[in-house]
């Protein structure tokens, strides 16, 4: 099942510019080695207790993207090897990620995630809030962080008009921010958004990364 789900992914996704993350959390590393052998390289983990569980058991060539809010506490636990932090924010966040990458001398990569869902339980920043932060002396000092684009959850909600606004919404936040901030910079080119319901607007309002879990796995067992 999961071979087949993930080749069906892939096929949706043939020809333009957007990638999977295979969303993994809850899953065990038996489910995930399944779908390396499919073809998946991209996992994404909303735990960092789970990743950092997880990572050594599994194929060197995984690009682990962390994609749940995390806390700077725990940032040292996935320094050594984690690829993209998909939740960056706040300064305090992206300066503790500079710390620790130093500390293994590697770049770890970040997103700005945003706010952009009718849900006052979906986390992330304003416009302004990452506007200040992208013109603090502290954010232009950073060496071992590299903020590549930016992120958001949608509403959940079967209304597409809905869903293609909040979409919209953070397409043009991405728009700003590269125009302002790293219109020179070839790297800040991701906006993740799109999940198992609802991808395929994400993805032709300009997705390119989608965070797919169960349709590919199935239904999640939270234990």
């Amino acid at each position: 099942m999961i071979q087949e789900n993930l080749h069906f992914f892939q096929q949706q996704l043939a020809g333009t510019n957007c990638r999977l993350v295979t969303v993994t959390k809850t899953h065990p590393v038996e489910k995930l080695q399944q779908a390396y052998d499919a073809g998946a390289r991209l996992f994404g983990e909303n735990k960092v207790q789970e990743m950092a569980a997880k990572q050594p058991e599994l194929p060197a060539d995984i690009e682990w993207h962390l994609i749940g809010h995390l806390q700077t506490n725990k940032v040292k636990y996935i320094a050594p090897f984690v690829h993209t932090i998909q939740s960056v924010d706040s300064l305090k966040l992206l300066l503790e990620m500079e710390k620790q990458a130093a500390k293994h001398n590697r770049v770890i990569r970040g997103l700005l995630q945003f706010h952009i869902a009718a849900e006052d339980t979906k986390t992330g920043l304003t416009l302004p809030e990452a506007e200040e932060i992208l013109q603090s002396e502290d954010f232009r000092a950073l060496h071992h962080v590299r903020l590549t684009g930016v992120m958001a959850i949608a509403t959940n909600t079967p209304d597409e008009a809905q869903l293609r606004q909040e979409f919209q919404l953070l397409r043009g936040y991405f728009e700003q921010l590269k125009a302002r901030y790293f219109a020179s910079d070839d790297e800040f080119r991701e906006i993740s958004m799109g999940m198992s319901s609802d991808y395929r607007l994400a993805i032709e309002e300009g997705s390119t990364l989608i965070r797919v879990g169960s349709a590919i796995f199935g239904a999640r067992s939270y234990q």
